[in-house]
Formats: structure tokens, C-alpha cells, sequence
């Protein structure tokens, strides 16, 4: 398991918003956590993350505990993640907000940036090199010198998942991740997401309202209604569960 998340509790006042709940991520899966609004699952990635501490309940990633960790230690450790209201940088271009995302760069420290220039220079290149190939996957190539405050929000979003993916996480957490993305695009976007699963091993936790989506493209998933799990499996399993139905339709 890349991932092991045991007995997580979060209240906010008389609140609680997640609900001793537990589950796992095996390596290499696409991972789907779905539930009504208000059901906990931007909670548990504030959790996962470091943006929340947990009232009970630990969580394990990649075999070593993070809960508590500050969210700059998480993100070095390997777990990125995008958002559900956007965090770009409006005043930045596409390619400014891009190169941001790679870890431990050589021109965030003066000294390492003077005593090793040449390969400062030399890691700015790739970084350069994998941002102008992750931009052209997700056909942003034409905004690359773009203010990203001129672009369209489905365009924003998108150079948001391009940033994350340069942090090159082991565990990447996507909150909604084709929410007002153009129908054209979601393809684009999910096609993505399965090849750097295949081809990289890397690993998906998803939040996502279109169930169309959550079915094509995850093999597991759980479902949360008021902060508890009331159900976990397949897809069909799923969709299947009678608290599932009940949860979303009422019925």
C-alpha cells in the first residue's frame, strides 16, 4: 500500500466532518473517493496533505507516518495534488507557473545556485523540456508565454494539473479534476492520467462529481456521506450499494 489512512476523525466545532474513517491505496491504482456535497472528501485531502491536522487517526504513506507533517514536508515526501477552487499564479505566465512545480531545484538556494551553475542550468533545461511536453499533452501549447489570469477557467485548471504533475509525486491527489473542463478536453485529461499510471507506476486518489468519470476511469473507490464510509469497492460494486443509491438519490 502506498497509502493507509486508519480511523481519520475531523471535527470543526460540533461538526464532524469526517468520521473514523479508513481505507487504503495500493500502488499504481487509480483511486476514487466520491460522496454527496458536504460528505468530507476535500477534508480528507486537507488531511492527507498537511492543510488540516486530525482530531484521531494516523495516515501512513509510502510506509512512513505523515500525519501532522507540514504540508511543504508531504509535498517533498511525494504527495502532490491539485485543487477544487484554483491555485495558480494570475500574474505568472504558463510557463513561469509550470517551472514552479519540480522539487528541490537548484536556483531556490543561492549557495547551491553559485557553487553548482552549470548544473543549475543544466537541471533548468529538463524542467524546461518536461514543462513543454506535459503543456503540448494537455494542448497548451499556443498559452506557454500566456498570463495565466488571461486564460479561460478550464484552461487554468489545466495548467494547475500541469504544475502538480511537474512536482513528479508519487501520489497525486486530483480534486475534480474535469469540473468545467470543456467536454473535448476530459478525454484528453483521463487518457493522461491512465498512461502516467501505466508507463510510470504513478498513483490517483480522485474527487469527482461526474460519475461517468469516477466509473470509466477509477478501479476502486469509496463512498462518503456525512464524513463516513458506507461503502467501498468496484464501480458495479458500488453503484450497486443500496447506501450508496440512498445517498445520492434519496431512495
Amino acid at each position: 500500500m502506498i497509502l493507509n489512512v486508519s480511523n481519520l476523525t475531523k471535527n470543526f466545532g460540533g461538526l464532524r466532518a469526517v468520521d473514523h474513517c479508513s481505507f487504503d491505496v495500493s500502488r499504481g491504482v487509480i483511486f476514487g473517493l466520491i460522496g454527496p456535497n458536504g460528505s468530507g472528501k476535500t477534508t480528507i485531502f486537507n488531511l492527507i496533505t498537511g492543510l488540516l491536522e486530525p482530531d484521531e487517526g494516523q495516515i501512513i504513506f509510502d510506509g512512513e507516518a505523515i500525519t501532522g507533517c507540514k504540508p511543504y514536508r508531504i509535498a517533498r515526501r511525494g504527495i502532490g495534488r491539485t485543487f477544487q477552487i484554483l491555485r495558480v499564479f494570475h500574474s505568472m505566465t504558463v510557463m513561469e507557473n509550470m517551472l514552479l512545480g519540480p522539487r528541490d531545484q537548484y536556483g531556490e538556494h543561492l549557495l547551491l545556485a553559485l557553487v553548482g551553475a552549470k548544473e543549475a542550468l543544466r537541471q533548468q533545461l529538463e524542467n524546461e523540456k518536461q514543462a513543454v511536453e506535459l503543456l503540448d499533452v494537455l494542448k497548451l501549447s499556443r498559452f506557454r508565454d500566456e498570463y495565466v489570469g488571461n486564460l479561460g477557467y478550464a484552461e487554468q485548471k489545466l495548467v494547475e494539473l500541469g504544475r502538480t504533475l511537474m512536482t513528479d509525486p508519487d501520489l497525486i491527489l486530483l480534486d475534480e479534476p474535469t469540473a468545467g473542463i470543456n467536454p473535448t478536453f476530459i478525454n484528453t485529461i483521463l487518457d493522461h492520467i491512465r498512461e502516467l499510471r501505466d508507463s510510470q507506476g504513478k498513483t490517483f486518489l480522485v474527487v469527482e462529481h461526474d460519475m461517468r468519470v469516477v466509473m470509466n476511469l477509477c478501479e476502486r473507490i469509496i463512498v462518503l456521506n456525512y464524513g463516513r464510509k458506507i461503502a467501498e469497492g468496484t464501480p458495479a460494486q458500488v453503484s450497486n450499494n443500496p447506501e450508496v443509491i440512498e445517498a445520492y438519490l434519496g431512495v
